[in-house]
């Protein structure tokens, strides 16, 4: 197939969920940005947990291994539960956009967000340096990626713009707010 002739489009599934859907393919940063204190507190409570059941088993019944063997194992279980708590952090926030989640203070930050970048002539989901195919190839492999991120952690590093949303609201909003905008400076 030559780069001539045009790949047809297929669009993603819409799930049937409470809340607004913002993006079912966001970027890592994007989900770590959005993301909420209590998200933070969930992470790291889930990041404590393990070395902390771990102090709490030695209390209980002493493994009486060495002093260094036992801080392996510590370091063991700190790595495996900050693992741990990232996902859970992550899933959490990620949620969210899918509209599985609450997500009232994603919707509007994700409107003002983009709005102004139309009002700066940005591209809405950032610059990529990827073809189109393979854009498209990035967002089927990583869409609706978070829901499985307790089977197999994959993340969206991609700029694209095949993100499941209809992306003329955001000109919309802008269109009504530069028109107030020129209204009110008359």
């Amino acid at each position: 197939m030559t780069d001539l002739q045009q790949r047809p489009y297929v669009p993603a599934k819409q799930p049937n969920t409470r809340y607004p859907l913002i993006d079912n393919d966001p970027h890592f940063k994007r989900v770590v940005k959005y993301a909420r204190p209590e998200d933070y507190a969930k992470g790291g409570a889930m990041a404590a947990f393990g070395p902390a059941l771990m102090l709490l088993w030695e209390k209980l019944s002493p493994s009486h291994v060495s002093k260094g063997s036992f801080a392996s194992i510590m370091r063991l279980s700190c790595t495996i539960g900050a693992g741990a708590g990232f996902l859970y952090f992550y899933e959490n926030s990620i949620l969210r956009f899918y509209g599985v989640e609450e997500n009232k203070r994603e919707v509007e930050r994700d409107m003002r967000e983009m709005v102004d970048k139309v009002k700066r002539n940005e591209p809405l989901y950032g610059k990529s340096s990827l073809t189109p195919y393979m854009q498209g190839v990035a967002s089927r492999n990583s869409r609706y990626s978070g829901i499985w991120l307790h089977v197999i952690p994959w993340f969206n590093f991609v700029n694209h713009d095949q993100h499941g949303v209809d992306t003329a609201k955001y000109y919309r909003q802008a269109e009504r707010e530069l028109a107030a905008e020129q209204a009110g400076s008359k």
